[in-house]
């Protein structure tokens, strides 16, 4: 796998993507509150606002992709990414970013970010072999995984030494190298035929919505992602606010605290590579989510800056790190391996849409809880709706999935023979 020069390709400029994505959640947030003095429901808005484009465009980008090749779309994505972080930091060091300038760009990004991520989703498949998909997802997965922590950590760094703005350029970096590597894969993708006159967006999507609906485990996996998404996002919005106001740790320790779920990533992707052949994927799917996300009630009962404190955080994130990369390669196991190629694009849209989809909501809910009951309160009821998801799981058919998932020409097969279907 490693010995392919494209693979390596996609995985450093998907790695990088990443990071950049990442670093900006945390890096215009903080420039939000640091600067602009932004309260908890300004806040819950701004990460909302660059939340809903996942809401509003992820079926059509899936249906896009799906008919397109992802090289292209993930190539452009970042030039509009590294161009739009580059101008915030020019007006954030004259000080014309306000908080309308600063929707406006979370906006921009969130939209961009759509078309890379599901294009990259669906890029593996073109890309490889499918007995090379679950060593492929594993790698990929683990650094979009660390990426996802690392990328905040370092944003938080990046504010405390430096200032948001100029912190932001840090973020068009990585979606410039990330430009450069992936225009640089050289195998022709082999994208799905393309008839003279091909069905309508909204009939392509209802194949994708069909499909997923009509299949027990991509049905819970939306259902679970979704409780999660609300709920973690919902979290996150009284996290970032309770470090620094309630704890009184400064950016660094902030940084750090999200950092630790770096290494537990790390070790997830480990795991995941074994533990779904050993005890089931069902099985590893429902105890990682819930020793992941339970973690995080240890955080209300936490006071102060002291070093215990600082352990505590540290705990958390690396457990929430190690399941959450646990469930992120199992999941995408499991959707790739009943999808057939030519709906890897809608389904992977699908589940988006079902999942990051209701993050805005939690955010906005996230605010108007801290404004309401306070931080600490808050963050006990929205971790403990973290739970949810491992709930829905547990009570559902895809706790049953074995070693073995079924096979992509028995699922094809399957989906050629379902009403509605091409």
């Amino acid at each position: 796998m490693w010995r392919d020069a494209d693979f390596r390709r996609l995985w450093l400029g998907q790695t990088t993507s990443q990071l950049g994505e990442h670093a900006s959640l945390v890096i215009l947030p903080l420039f939000a509150v640091l600067t602009l003095h932004a309260g908890a429901g300004e806040l819950g808005v701004l990460r909302a606002v660059g939340q809903a484009p996942v809401l509003l465009l992820s079926l059509f980008v899936g249906a896009w992709v799906d008919r397109w090749r992802t090289r292209t779309t993930m190539v452009l994505a970042d030039v509009g990414r590294a161009l739009t972080l580059a101008a915030t930091a020019v007006a954030g060091v004259l000080g014309l970013l306000g908080m309308p300038a600063l929707l406006t760009v979370v906006l921009a990004l969130g939209a961009l970010s759509v078309f890379f991520d599901v294009a990259y989703q669906s890029s593996l498949v073109r890309l490889v072999k499918r007995d090379q998909l679950v060593r492929g997802n594993s790698a990929l997965e683990g650094s979009r995984s660390a990426a996802q922590i690392g990328g905040p950590a370092l944003g938080g760094v990046l504010v405390s030494l430096l200032s948001a703005p100029v912190a932001a350029v840090s973020g068009a970096l990585f979606f410039a190298l990330s430009f450069l590597s992936v225009r640089r894969i050289r195998r022709t993708e082999s994208v799905p035929e393309r008839s003279e006159r091909p069905p309508r967006v909204w009939l392509r999507i209802r194949e994708g919505l069909r499909f997923v609906v009509g299949d027990t485990s991509l049905r819970t996996v939306c259902l679970a992602s979704a409780a999660f998404q609300f709920c973690f996002a919902a979290t996150m919005t009284v996290y970032l606010l309770f470090l620094p106001r309630e704890l009184h740790l400064s950016g660094t320790v902030v940084g750090l605290a999200l950092a630790a779920a770096g290494p537990g990533a790390l070790l997830g992707s480990l795991l995941a590579a074994c533990l779904p052949n050993r005890f089931g994927h069902g099985a590893v799917l429902v105890t990682a989510a819930a020793l992941g996300d339970g973690a995080f009630l240890c955080v209300p009962v936490l006071h102060g800056s002291s070093a215990v404190t600082v352990a505590v955080l540290l705990a958390v994130g690396f457990v929430f790190g190690a399941g959450g990369q646990l469930v992120n390669v199992t999941v995408m196991a499991v959707r790739q391996a009943v999808t057939p190629d030519g709906m890897q694009g809608r389904v992977a849209a699908t589940i988006t849409f079902a999942g990051m989809g209701s993050a805005p909501l939690g955010s906005l809910l996230g605010g108007f809880l801290a404004e309401e009951w306070g931080l600490r309160t808050s963050l006990l009821v929205t971790a403990a709706g973290m739970m949810l998801s491992p709930v829905l799981m547990a009570l559902s058919p895809l706790v049953l999935l074995g070693r073995t998932l079924p096979s992509p020409q028995d699922t094809a097969a399957e989906e050629t023979d379902r009403p509605g279907s091409r």
